[in-house]
């Protein structure tokens, strides 16, 4: 994942929705449906937000028969825990100093 990417995630996680969907993803893989039947929101909004996600490659699908199966991808995923843990130890270092 690039960087120009990995900060679109960040935008793309301040929505409370997508936090959530990507917190249900973070148990395993779901379908639109399985997703939906968790959240506040409808289907379709369920949808369109996995839109989101996968276009900030936060989430990949793959189909299953008539179904689309939606999971994190763990290299973005991976990319937005680094450049946390960066802030995080630059964060410290000032503090200690």
């Amino acid at each position: 994942m690039d960087p120009d990417r990995a900060s679109d995630g960040w935008s793309v996680l301040a929505d409370a929705t997508r936090r959530a969907i990507v917190a249900r993803l973070a148990e395993g893989p779901q379908a639109v449906g399985q997703l939906a039947a968790e959240l506040p929101v409808s289907r379709s909004a369920v949808s369109q937000h996995l839109k989101i996600l996968k276009d900030a490659g936060l989430v990949s699908e793959h189909a299953v028969g008539t179904r689309r199966i939606y999971r994190l991808n763990p290299t973005a995923v991976a990319a937005l825990r680094d450049q946390l843990d960066t802030f995080w130890q630059r964060a410290m270092a000032l503090y200690a100093s």
